[in-house]
Formats: C-alpha cells, sequence, structure tokens
C-alpha cells in the first residue's frame, strides 16, 4: 500500500469515515477536559466493525492525563487483542466552540499508532480535520511518522 496523505471536504470521504467521524463526535460528551476545555474523542473501526471510542482524559498533574487515541487503542488491545484495525479517526471540539475544531494526533499518540499498526501486520487509515477544516486523510500510521522508533531500535 502506498503511504500518501490527502486532504478534501466532508462529501470527499467515503460513507464508513463519515459514520465513523459522526461515533467520534458522539464520543466528545465523555471526555474529560476541565483544564484545558478541548474535548478530543477517537473512533476506532475494527475488521468485524465493532468501533471502539476513546476520550482525552486529563488530571491536575497534566502529564497524568491521556490522549483519545491512547484510550482507544489501549480499549482495543484489552478487549479486542484479535481484531484488526481497519481506521482511527480524531476529532475535537472547544467548550466554546459550535463546530468541530482542528486537531491531529500528538506526537506520543502516533508512536503508539505506529506501534499498533506494526503489531497487526496490516496498514490502516487515520483521518483527522486540519487547521483549514478539510479531512486529512492518511493512508497508513507510517505516513504521518516516517521515521518512528521501533523494536528495531532496540536491537543490539
Amino acid at each position: 500500500m502506498e503511504n500518501s496523505i490527502t486532504t478534501g471536504k466532508w462529501s470527499d470521504l467515503d460513507p464508513e469515515s463519515q459514520k465513523l467521524i459522526k461515533k467520534a463526535e458522539e464520543a466528545l460528551k465523555n471526555a474529560y477536559a476541565p483544564y484545558s476545555k478541548f474535548r478530543v474523542a477517537a473512533a476506532i473501526l475494527l475488521d468485524n466493525d465493532i468501533v471502539i471510542t476513546g476520550t482525552n482524559q486529563e488530571n491536575a498533574a497534566y502529564p497524568d492525563g491521556m490522549c483519545a487515541e491512547r484510550v482507544a487503542l489501549f480499549t482495543k488491545a484489552s478487549q479486542h487483542p484479535e481484531r484488526f484495525i481497519k481506521k482511527l479517526v480524531v476529532v475535537a471540539k472547544a467548550d466554546d466552540a459550535q463546530d468541530l475544531s482542528p486537531a491531529t494526533s500528538c506526537g506520543s499518540c502516533r508512536q503508539v499508532m505506529l506501534e499498533f499498526e506494526q503489531r497487526q501486520g496490516k496498514h490502516y487509515e487515520v483521518i483527522m480535520q486540519s487547521y483549514d477544516r478539510e479531512w486529512i486523510k492518511a493512508s497508513t500510521v507510517e505516513s504521518l511518522l516516517p521515521f518512528g522508533f521501533s523494536k528495531r531500535n532496540l536491537r543490539k
């Protein structure tokens, strides 16, 4: 599979991606973001069409919180370890906003996402909203983190 990143409007997305974005948007209400006031949700579509969501969970001791992507991925690993990820979407919304806010995954999340892709031995799509409010569609996690750290780096 070619590593590609494309951008487009909502109408350019396939129905499956639109539905997954809506599932993530519904999950925003479960975010715990009293400090940043910036809610983030992720939704993962598995190969058996199960959808897993995760939301950011903040903590007064900031490093102790967790990003939505990692909450969803770790839930997938503990509840559906045998399933493959087909797609992961990320959405965000500031508490004072009417519409979704642009948001892309942080570096730590991209690293975890990459290791999940490597673990399953199959690429999966990642969809996020850009600052110009277009939808970014990455065909692989590797395209978002081309020189990611892996177990190869740990070999002696």
